[in-house]
């Protein structure tokens, strides 16, 4: 199992945290995310394509990007 970092932006309350993480766990491969308001990250843990997490993340209304 591996860890994904993500900078995600336009969250701004815990609702967001959550449909975020729903979102991200609901991408094939992932076992859980774990989604923090701030600084506006997440640490996806699993097997799953960078570029499904992003555009599972912009089909909730948020920016996301791989942190290095």
């Amino acid at each position: 199992m591996s860890n994904i970092n993500l900078k995600i932006t336009g969250m701004t309350c815990e609702h967001c945290v959550r449909a975020v993480a729903k979102a991200l766990e609901g991408v094939p491969g992932v076992e859980k995310a774990d989604v923090t308001l701030t600084p506006g990250e997440a640490v996806v843990h699993g097997q799953a394509s960078t570029a499904a997490l992003i555009a599972a993340v912009k089909e909730e209304g948020y920016e996301a990007e791989v942190r290095g």
